[in-house]
């Protein structure tokens, strides 16, 4: 009788922490409620990066990082367009948005100590990168090590300008940067000869080489002198949004380790496993919990699909950025991707 007793006050407890959660996300659901509204999510995104954010002749945009963005709106709206793009540079994606003007930064960008206390809340990470140095082919060089006191390529006022300058100092080498505003510019400069070589996230190499008429005249030095883990950014102090956009990525990777993809969730005989049944909503409530309905997460996979779909669509082996998934791959093969269970 006793742990009856203690069984339904546990009960009690429960559903009154429930309760005074769901409140304090209803006070804190500001941006939530705003999307709601404009019928769209703001996303901010690359101006332009192949295979992560780019946009074709009539202005639509496709990538890794957009998918993000799809997927949000899908688990929203359930229309996977419904997304307002905007195109920010590196040395302005924080000022837009600490300025309210997107609900989500969707940009190649890496989660540091002072980003996260000083900008904004990251929500995950997805995509586990390393900085790396791109030179021609025709230079000889075969490492980093050989850059010493060489002209180096780098945007000004990123991660990369910091780790370019601490290698070459542990290196005991001659640092010689030459600084430009964006990374398009940068990836130009080095096209032009301005530089001996390009540095930046290892992924942005192969995703600026794989513009170039020549790619294989390009080459991406051996050493990886950081690690930039990289996901998507909200505005601080609306914990009901972050966890939408947290969730949202969640729901996709999920997905990939339970075999649930854009061709399958929508099987009759799909849900084989509890874990599956909460996924797609046909038990649990995390529904609820987030501010949405049970069917959230069925719509990110039906329209925009698994973290394995979207990888290899945009960036994988298959595709000119042609990129391995290596640390990349599920925890369950050996990777560092990885998601919290849904229940």
């Amino acid at each position: 009788m006793m742990k009856l007793l203690d069984l339904s006050r546990h009960a009690r407890l429960t559903a009154s922490v429930i309760v005074l959660a769901a409140s304090i996300g209803s006070a804190q659901a500001a941006i939530l409620d705003e999307v709601r509204d404009r019928g769209a999510v703001r996303c901010g995104v690359h101006t332009d990066l192949a295979g992560f954010a780019r946009a074709n002749s009539l202005g639509e945009y496709a990538g890794f990082d957009i998918d993000i963005c799809r997927g949000i709106a899908s688990a929203i709206f359930n229309d996977s367009e419904a997304v307002e793009m905007i195109t920010v540079s590196s040395t302005e994606r924080f000022i837009v948005l600490q300025q309210g003007a997107m609900d989500v930064l969707s940009r190649n960008t890496t989660w540091t100590l002072e980003r996260n206390t000083l900008f904004g809340d990251y929500a995950g990470v997805n995509f586990y990168d390393g900085q790396g140095f791109m030179v021609k082919k025709r230079s000889g060089y075969r490492s980093a090590l050989e850059l010493d006191n060489q002209p180096i390529c780098v945007t000004r006022n990123t991660t990369s300008e910091l780790n370019a300058a601490d290698f070459f100092i542990v290196s005991d080498m001659r640092y010689r940067p030459v600084f430009f505003d964006d990374e398009n510019e940068a990836v130009a400069g080095y096209s032009n000869d301005e530089c001996k070589a390009l540095t930046t996230d290892r992924s942005g190499l192969a995703s600026g080489r794989s513009a170039f008429d020549t790619p294989d005249a390009h080459v991406i030095l051996p050493e990886v002198i950081s690690k930039e883990p990289l996901g998507p950014v909200v505005p601080p102090n609306d914990s009901q949004w972050e966890n939408v956009v947290r969730w949202t990525l969640n729901c996709m990777i999920n997905a990939e380790e339970l075999g649930v993809t854009s061709l399958n969730v929508d099987d009759a005989d799909i849900g084989t496993t509890p874990a599956i049944r909460r996924l797609i909503g046909t038990e649990g409530d995390g529904g609820a919990q987030l501010g949405l309905d049970a069917q959230w997460c069925t719509r990110v996979i039906r329209q925009v699909g698994n973290y394995g779909e979207i990888y290899d669509r945009h960036i994988g082996p298959d595709t000119p950025i042609g990129l391995p998934r290596g640390i990349n791959a599920l925890w369950t093969d050996g990777g560092l991707i990885y998601a919290p269970p849904v229940r």
